[in-house]
């Protein structure tokens, strides 16, 4: 299986490497030390070697960070990690709601006659330290520069990742890296600066049209590239990865080893764009005044999908949800008390291995049943796996990484006779993704502009989630991609070929949890007769076809628009999927999609 189960992080493993680091803080003369879940790449994934965060706290969610102080140590975690982090953490750790409480605002409190704080310059970008510096002005804290002392402690870390790169075929990529790298290195020409840092390994990677597996889920390869407004690129990666595509790269792209990149910054002469919010603060350092600061030139474009991806992505969209509907006829078919959380996984993971375009799943599967559903990004281990109980909800969100495209679905399935409470809550998270997903907006407005369509029947009811509506998602890249997002702290406008997830949820915490999921592509929008053809619109086109459960939801809950929507919804997923299934699952599908 491409999951397993097994515990990766232990509460009680944390205390003892606590006083290690400690003990190396207080031989550095430092009041503190900063330790992020990031790498030198500034991705959101990291390899197991920069899991240092997951090693020191045991916190294991897709965001946060320590700040370990010589008394105390905060673990900052968002909304979706609150309940997790209870579970993971030993009590030496606080778990501090981020960014409700900064880093600097803590900092201060926690040192009051001031102090050392370190942090490694290769694992923080300029603007987060920009940030925190400016919160500590005249307060004697200081933020400085240091080894990473967690690497010190780490007696058995893992080496660094050293996956083959591979060519990402044309038919799936719709343009060749030479095309991608003379449009954008024209826009570096217009612009006035003569090469850009790209240090994001999914910027790196649709750059290029390779593709690799040094993170796990996530078909990327690591490294460091400058781009040049001639077109020609430095790219900067173990050689040993880089033996089958020399070829597909060419003449203008010239290999260096990783340790090349500092030395070559520095020969750079400006202006030289870099992302403050994506390179580390060391890159800005080494470039120092011929440093531009802007975005990362791949960001946008690789958002915008083109005919191929899009065309791909909504092809193993069809697939995907050939396999899911196969696992929820046989989820449907099974007792309830029969059936554990992890064997739900290995049975999707099954499905989806019949397609020989597989290459990972996208995440790992989470299919949290009761109160694990709570728990936004739970992972199922042996020490948790749960029973599927009469009267309980599980949340099962997946995907998986085909050649021609990234998915991701989540479904809440009622195990047995589902609470009326639960059916309600569900309705509203339901009324939010169709009123998201019928969703017409005039073109420049940004996620922070339409998120709260998504939340507002759940808002009427006194509910909300703590996570983002949506978030974008790459074509056979990372499931998790920028720099579009369905969300109030966004405000980068939607374009078309833009691909979204829309997944409104509920979480009553040691109760149940809901979330339902589709992807999205934004499209431009076809005026209605007699409507106003001069003001550009936009809108959405589905690409996930999965049956919702019908048994959760209170159909007088639903207007008529709505209601609309599902039985066309259902009747198209009918036709999409009910070829591609078996014979017993169409049947259990014809009476999944049947109108409401």
């Amino acid at each position: 299986m491409f999951q397993s189960f097994e515990v990766t992080a232990r509460p009680e493993q944390g205390p003892p490497r606590l006083e290690a680091l400690r003990a190396v803080m207080q031989g550095a003369s430092l009041d503190g030390f900063l330790v992020p879940r990031a790498d030198a790449h500034q991705g959101e994934y990291v390899s197991a070697r920069d899991e240092r965060l997951a090693w020191l706290t045991g916190f294991t969610g897709s965001a946060g960070f320590c700040a370990v102080l010589t008394d105390s140590a905060g673990v900052f975690i968002d909304g979706r990690y609150r309940t997790q982090v209870k579970a993971q953490v030993a009590d030496v750790y606080t778990p501090v709601p981020w960014p409700e409480v900064s880093l600097g605002a803590w900092l201060k409190d926690q040192l009051p006659d001031g102090g050392r704080v370190g942090f490694d310059p290769w694992l923080h970008t300029p603007g987060q330290i920009e940030q925190t510096r400016s919160a500590l002005a005249g307060s004697g804290v200081e933020l400085v520069q240091s080894e990473n002392l967690v690497d010190r402690v780490w007696a058995d870390q893992p080496a660094p990742a050293a996956e083959m790169a591979k060519a990402h075929p044309i038919e799936f990529a719709g343009e060749s890296h030479a095309d991608k790298r003379a449009r954008l290195a024209a826009g570096l020409a217009d612009a006035g600066v003569t090469s850009a840092v790209i240090t994001l390994p999914d910027a790196l990677c649709w750059l290029l049209n390779i593709r690799g597996a040094d993170i796990p889920r996530n078909p990327i390869v690591q490294g460091f590239a400058i781009l040049h407004s001639t077109g020609g690129v430095d790219l900067f990666m173990d050689a040993a990865k880089l033996d089958e595509v020399r070829a597909h790269l060419g003449d203008d792209v010239a290999c260096h080893m990783p340790d090349a990149f500092l030395t070559t910054l520095k020969t750079l002469e400006g202006p030289v764009l870099a992302d403050k919010s994506s390179v580390p603060v060391i890159v800005a350092d080494t470039l120092g005044d011929a440093v531009q600061w802007g975005e990362d030139p791949c960001a946008l474009p690789k958002a915008c999908k083109n005919a191929a991806e899009i065309a791909g992505s909504a092809e193993a969209h069809l697939r995907d949800g050939a396999a899911v509907v196969e696992l929820l006829a046989w989820l449907d078919a099974q007792a309830p008390d029969s059936l554990r959380e992890t064997q739900v996984v290995g049975q999707l993971e099954g499905y989806r291995r019949r397609d020989n375009a597989l290459q990972d799943i996208s995440f790992e599967t989470i299919a949290g049943t009761g109160p694990n559903g709570a728990i936004m990004h739970y992972r199922v281990t042996e020490e948790t796996d749960s029973t599927l109980q009469d009267g309980q909800l599980i949340v099962l969100d997946s995907g998986g990484q085909y050649l021609d495209g990234t998915t991701d679905i989540t479904r809440t399935i009622a195990i047995g006779t589902p609470p009326q409470e639960a059916r309600a809550a569900f309705t509203r998270v339901l009324m939010g993704m169709i009123a998201m997903s019928r969703l017409i907006w005039p073109k420049g407005l940004a996620g922070r502009d339409i998120e709260a369509i998504g939340r507002a029947p759940l808002w009427y009811a006194h509910q909300d989630f703590d996570h983002g509506l949506g978030h974008g998602v790459g074509a056979y890249l990372s499931v998790h991609e920028g720099p579009q997002r369905l969300a109030r702290t966004s405000s980068v406008p939607f374009q078309s070929g833009m691909i979204l997830s829309n997944e409104p949820g509920y979480y009553r915490e040691g109760a149940f949890g809901i979330r339902i999921e589709n992807l999205l592509v934004v499209e431009q929008a076809t005026p209605p007769t007699g409507g106003d053809t001069h003001r550009e619109m936009l809108s959405w086109r589905t690409l996930t076809y999965v049956p919702i459960d019908r048994t959760l939801i209170v159909p007088d809950m639903l207007d008529a628009p709505s209601r609309a929507w599902l039985d066309t919804y259902h009747a198209e997923t009918l036709a999409k999927i009910g070829p591609r299934v078996s014979e017993s699952t169409r049947m259990w599908l014809a009476e999944a999609c049947r109108p409401l």
